[in-house]
C-alpha cells in the first residue's frame, strides 16, 4: 500500500466512524447539516473521507449527535491522520535539526524497538562519522540550511536509549546494508566494528539476512521501525510516514517476525559483518 492510500484509508475509517455516530443518534446527514449550518453535501464528503474534518467539525458532530464523550478521541484521531504523512521539505525547511528532535518523545516512551533495514545501519547503531556522512549528503542533496553539527549531536544523544531503562532492541539487517559504502572505507570499517560491539549488549538482538537467502516468498522492503505495538515509522524518498492504524501496525509486526526468522544470529551474523569489514581492504 502506498503512503497516500494509507492516509486515505485512515480518513475513510474516521468517516465511517462519524457516520455510525450520526446514525446512532437518529439524525440524517441532511438533519445534521441543517443544525450545523453546513451545505448539505458536507456530511457526505466528510463521511466518505473526501474532506478531512476540522476540530470544529468534529465538535459539531459530537454536539448534535449526543456523543460529547467521544470528542477528544475523534480530534486526536484526526490529528494523527494529518500528521501521518509529512514531506521532508516541510519537516526540514529550517534544517535537519527539527527532524532529529521530532522523534525524541516517541523514542523515550518506547520500551520494545523493532527495526528492519535494507538500506542503512539504523540510527541508534550509527557512529558519529557515519551519521555525519549521511546527514551531510541529505543537506547537500536537498539544499537545506546548514545545521549539520547540531543535527549530528541530537542523533548521537538519542542513542542513550540503548543504555537507559528496560528497553529491548530487535534489529534485522539485509546483508546489503553491510556492503553499502557510506562515508568512505575508514568510516564504514568503524561503523561495522561498532555494530559488532553493540551486538554483545544483553538488550540487543541483531540478525542479518544473508545475500544468499532465497527471497521468493519475502523480498526486501522499505526500512521501517516498530515502536512497541503502537506505531510504525517509515522513511520514504519524499516523506516521513507514521502509521498508527492497528491493522497496519500488525502487518509490519508480522513482516518483521518473518524477516527475523530468515536472519542469522550470533557467530553467523558476526561472520557476515567481519567479511564486510575485510572487503574494505
Amino acid at each position: 500500500m502506498s503512503s497516500s492510500s494509507s492516509v486515505q484509508q485512515a480518513r475513510e475509517a474516521l468517516g465511517k466512524r462519524l457516520r455510525e455516530i450520526r446514525k446512532d443518534s437518529g439524525l440524517t446527514a441532511r438533519d445534521l447539516a441543517a443544525r450545523a449550518g453546513w451545505h448539505e453535501s458536507k456530511c457526505s464528503r466528510i463521511e466518505n473521507g473526501r474532506t478531512p474534518p476540522s476540530d470544529d467539525d468534529l465538535r459539531v458532530y459530537t454536539l448534535y449527535c449526543a456523543a460529547a464523550d467521544q470528542t477528544a478521541d475523534l480530534i486526536a484521531t484526526a490529528r494523527n491522520i494529518d500528521g501521518a504523512y509529512v514531506e521532508w521539505r516541510r519537516m526540514e525547511r529550517s534544517g535537519l535539526r527539527r527532524a532529529q528532535e521530532s522523534v525524541m518523545p516517541l523514542w523515550e516512551r518506547t520500551r520494545h524497538f523493532r527495526a528492519y533495514s535494507s538500506w542503512l545501519i539504523p540510527g541508534p547503531f550509527q557512529t558519529p562519522a557515519y551519521i555525519k556522512a549521511l546527514l551531510m549528503s541529505i543537506r547537500d542533496r536537498r539544499a537545506l540550511p546548514d545545521d549539520l553539527e547540531a543535527a549530528v549531536g541530537i542523533r548521537v544523544d538519542k542513542q542513550r536509549v540503548l543504555y537507559e531503562g528496560a528497553r529491548r532492541f530487535a534489529v534485522v539487517l539485509e546483508e546489503s546494508t553491510l556492503r553499502h559504502l557510506i562515508g568512505g572505507p575508514e568510516t564504514m570499517a568503524g561503523q561495522l566494528g561498532h555494530l559488532l560491539s553493540l551486538a554483545t549488549l544483553p538488550n540487543v538482538s541483531l540478525g542479518v539476512i544473508p545475500l544468499s537467502t532465497d527471497r521468493t516468498a519475502l523480498w526486501p522492503v522499505e526500512d521501517f521501525w516498530v515502536f512497541d505495538d503502537s506505531q510504525v515509522n517509515v522513511e520514504l524518498v519524499s516523506a516521513f510516514l507514521s502509521i498508527t492504524q492497528p491493522h497496519e501496525v500488525g502487518m509490519y509486526a508480522r513482516t518483521f517476525a518473518a524477516f527475523a526468522d530468515s536472519a542469522v544470529y550470533g557467530a553467523s551474523a558476526r561472520t557476515l559483518i567481519t567479511s564486510a569489514i575485510d572487503s574494505l581492504g
